[in-house]
């Protein structure tokens, strides 16, 4: 239930201590009160505070908010007429809502907003600014804030009154929605407007949209009260949702998902996304598999490298250490030798993989791709009989595998063991993609569906989409291992496919942007993490030119994401190259001498990021606490645009900044999709993503000093 989730945050808020030279921000909670918590099924009417007690108004009666629960008072609901409002014009319409504003009436109807002058006196206000000017219809919500300004809502937008001056406010301006049904006034000046599909708060001009069910019971919303904490009480058609604005810290936060992850996405180390039994309710939560476990447990394991790194934290580093054993399982399990196996279970595990991952799977599967790998079994046996391993590792994997391994060595192994372990397991698979002419083989001596980074795939038709990136992870698996081992093999090897088949040229378009088709979200991963090992680790400053060039091809695509981890990843490098410049690394006059001009050109355009750290950290504070996966839908949005890409699929948008909605208002929160879809489910309620997608971003913008923590 959201209200015990609600009840531990607010425990570790007051019991871990102060933070106060620590950034602090305010992170929206949203708790739904329903027929479990004592409420009548179906429709709330009317909410409201009194002595600071929420109050809600039913067609069974009136219910009182005790803390825990909600009790019937006994009062039965009557209806209640509005106020009668003689003298308005015959033409005003039906009266929508009304307020008591500078010792006078204002009252909202169909059609306009009306000042009260006198007995039985009416004037039309007509609401102007130096944008907009309106004659308003349906002004079906009406407020005075904390600051003393008349606030209303209409067909037209909103708008707020100001010692005699208007603000207009539409869509353009950022408002998400215009069918009103009422509004609320809180602490600080901020305002509450309830519309039929969602409710939205105005903060100093920014709007915060709250729909769909992380957010609301139902999306139609009948009435809003704000206590005096500044907790909004949003009475629905469905319910009741009580929604904090939590101060916190990252520090605080990352606590929190640390914990989330240890406790209910943590299976024999590995991390991995849950499956709950019954929707909503994270306490029926049961550990899950997916093809990627090794790459979100190498991403795990990279966040507690730089906590570690930031905090000493021996926490920290056991986590860190965990991860990364789990990972050289995963290699160590297998048939053939340097291979890492998608998963690992117990034998006994409580779905039959093999019979659900049979042949006809494999047909109904070549059926819409015919590279698609026939095998069987997908979970061979371990050698001791006591797990199954799932086969058919891609380069997903691989990438997690590597970006973590080299942060492993270089933060975390300190002991001869450590320092020991992780080359062995980097030597070992870096082994086995040279000896197999760089393809990942599988135990039945064929390659991988999506696992080649050969020449020969490069120059298919069947593979040149994916020679840019593919090249370029190649190469950074090569310069990690250079760097973990020290073994000059890898480094002759790398040379080789530079200079005999140009595998750095392809390095420099290392991600497909174009057609649409082609923009495959969860490359940005698998490209920005490569590029990390491929930029921190080269040691040739003309190459390192021409990987900084890729890195900006390949994020200012990505850029208006709003990705967080995408960020921190970007700047991390780009810091690096601003850092490297900074030390005299690159002599521009001895680089590319065919082109004087280009190498000093190069460091002249890339030396300063093009990061601006407000989409990062707007990202990492509103990350929602509670990470299960809802359907959220945006298409009807006023403050949208939708992408005109020729080729683009439909429902695919973004503000009218020009940059994703804000992560808390969008369908995923796993920092690996495209933020552009408008409308998007991750679950529909049925799983609860793992923490990581704050902890990684978190700990490796700190670490890099991207943000302040």
């Amino acid at each position: 239930m959201k209200s015990r989730l609600f009840l531990v945050l607010f425990i570790f808020h007051f019991s871990v201590g102060s933070y106060a030279q620590e950034t602090k921000f305010y992170q929206d909670i949203a708790i739904i009160h329903g027929n479990a918590e004592g409420l009548p099924q179906g429709n709330i009417d009317h909410i409201s505070i009194i002595n600071n007690t929420p109050l809600a108004t039913t067609s069974s009666g009136q219910f009182e908010w005790k803390g825990a629960t909600w009790s019937s008072n006994n009062i039965a609901s009557k209806s209640v007429a509005p106020p009668s409002f003689k003298g308005l014009p015959e033409n005003s319409g039906m009266v929508l809502s009304w307020a008591t504003y500078g010792n006078t009436t204002y009252v909202g109807c169909e059609n306009g907003l009306y000042v009260k002058t006198g007995k039985n006196k009416w004037q039309q206000e007509l609401p102007y600014d130096e944008n907009y000017s309106w004659a308003l219809k349906e002004v079906a919500a009406l407020t005075v804030d904390s600051y003393n300004r008349l606030w209303f809502g209409s067909k037209e937008g909103i708008g707020r009154l100001d010692k005699g001056n208007w603000k207009l406010f539409t869509g353009k301006e950022g408002v998400p929605y215009n069918h009103f049904t009422t509004a609320a006034s809180g602490p600080n000046g901020k305002v509450w407007f309830g519309t039929e599909n969602g409710a939205f708060r105005v903060e100093n001009n920014n709007f915060f949209y709250r729909s769909n069910r992380r957010w609301l019971p139902d999306n139609y919303v009948n009435d809003i009260a704000v206590d005096m904490e500044g907790t909004a009480w949003i009475a629905t058609k469905n319910g009741i949702a009580q929604i904090i604005s939590m101060e916190m810290t990252y520090a605080e936060k990352a606590t929190h998902f640390t914990k989330q992850v240890e406790d209910r996405h943590n299976r024999m180390g590995f991390i991995c996304q849950n499956h709950l039994s019954e929707q909503f309710n994270i306490n029926t939560s049961q550990l899950a598999i997916s093809d990627n476990d090794g790459q979100y447990t190498a991403m795990y394991g990279a966040a507690q490298a730089f906590r570690y790194t930031l905090t000493k934290d021996p926490e920290a580093r056991e986590l860190a250490n965990r991860s990364f054993y789990a990972l050289k399982w995963l290699v160590d399990i297998t048939y053939e030798p340097g291979f890492p196996a998608r998963v690992i279970i117990p034998v006994d595990w409580h779905e039959p993989v093999n019979e659900q991952y049979n042949r006809e799977y494999n047909r109904r599967n070549q059926a819409k791709d015919p590279f698609w790998k026939d095998i069987f079994p997908r979970f061979p046996l371990s050698d001791d009989g006591n797990y199954r391993w799932k086969c058919d590792t891609s380069s997903d994997e691989l990438a997690g595998h590597y970006f973590y391994y080299g942060i492993y060595h270089d933060l975390i192994a300190k002991t001869n063991e450590e320092k020991e372990a992780v080359k062995q397991v980097v030597a070992d698979i870096t082994d086995h993609l040279i000896r197999h002419g760089f393809k990942l083989v599988d135990y039945d001596k064929k390659p991988t569906r999506w696992g080649s980074f050969d020449p020969d795939y490069f120059n298919s038709i069947w593979g040149w989409d994916q020679r840019g990136l593919n090249a370029m992870m190649m190469l950074s698996f090569l310069n990690v291992a250079s760097h973990v081992t020290g073994d000059p093999i890898y480094e002759e090897v790398a040379e080789k496919l530079r200079e005999e088949e140009n595998y750095d040229i392809y390095a420099m378009h290392a991600k497909e942007f174009f057609p649409p088709e082609n923009a495959v979200p969860w490359d940005n991963n698998l490209g920005l993490m490569s590029l990390y090992g491929l930029i921190n680790y080269e040691q040739d400053p003309e190459r390192l030119l021409m990987y900084r060039i890729a890195l900006e091809n390949a994020w200012l695509h990505i850029s208006k994401q709003k990705n967080a981890f995408w960020d921190g990843l970007y700047g991390a490098m780009a810091g690096f190259f601003t850092h490297k410049v900074d030390e005299g690394f690159f002599k521009p006059e001895e680089l590319f001498i065919e082109n004087p001009l280009f190498a000093k050109a190069t460091i002249d355009r890339y030396y300063k990021s093009s990061l601006d750290t407000r989409y990062m950290t707007e990202t990492l504070q509103r990350i929602p606490m509670d990470l299960i996966g809802y359907d959220m839908d945006n298409t009807h949005r006023l403050d949208i645009q939708l992408d005109p890409t020729p080729g683009q699929a439909t429902d695919m948008g973004w503000g009218n900044d020009t940059y994703a909605l804000p992560i808390d208002e969008r369908g995923h929160v796993r920092l690996d999709r495209d933020a552009f879809v408008l409308h998007d489910n991750e679950g529909n309620g049925y799983a609860e993503h793992e923490g990581t997608f704050y902890l990684l971003p978190y700990y490796l913008a700190a670490y890099h000093k991207l943000i302040e923590p």
